[in-house]
């Protein structure tokens, strides 16, 4: 049977991932037109040998395809919120939830349901997890001032952020900044 033509894959949060995936499609001989953060959009479908060939590649390298809905759905929120927390040069003063309603075509409420529901965690939780990886990252680099990093992601102060930093790490910020030997989180893996 021959499937649509654009796939979802899990896993997929930086442009690295879409690097990976493409040489990954090119060495399988597959045809695809475009990779993007959590799709594939192909040239010509796929028939159910030729999925399965390429779901096994995929999670040789720790992606795989999402056949179902629900999951696709959770999966493009993940990315859209990945995507403008971490690839994103704005400054985050965004409504998470119009935005996420009108990027996907759903009601907030549902998507945030949907998300506790199948994630464990709420939407809003994991953006603030994201936001504090963020401030991880952008802290290692030692770029900017904790206020910088508070403005830049959309937080009213730099104690605010400091708050939720704590919560997430069990350490402030200037502590963590200190330590030496952290281990960062995988984006997939928060």
């Amino acid at each position: 049977m021959i499937e649509s033509r654009k796939l979802h894959v899990k896993n997929m949060v930086c442009p690295r991932c879409i690097t990976a995936v493409k040489q990954l499609m090119d060495e399988l001989e597959i045809p695809f037109q475009n990779v993007e953060l959590g799709e594939i959009e192909l040239k010509e479908g796929l028939d159910d040998e030729e999925k399965s060939r390429l779901n096994e590649a995929l999670e040789t390298v720790g992606f795989s395809l999402i056949d179902n809905r629900k999951s696709r759905l959770i999966e493009q929120m993940k990315n859209l919120i990945i995507q403008k927390i971490h690839h994103s040069q704005d400054v985050l003063d965004i409504k998470w939830a119009e935005y996420m309603a009108d990027q996907l075509n759903y009601d907030y409420k549902y998507l945030g349901m949907l998300f506790s529901s199948v994630e464990g965690i709420t939407l809003e939780q994991y953006i603030i997890r994201q936001k504090v990886e963020r401030v991880k990252e952008l802290m290692i680099y030692d770029e900017l001032t904790l206020s910088q990093m508070a403005f830049q992601l959309g937080y009213s102060s730099a104690a605010h952020l400091s708050s939720q930093f704590k919560k997430i790490t069990g350490m402030p910020p200037t502590q963590f900044k200190n330590t030496i030997g952290i281990k960062r989180k995988t984006l997939d893996n928060i």
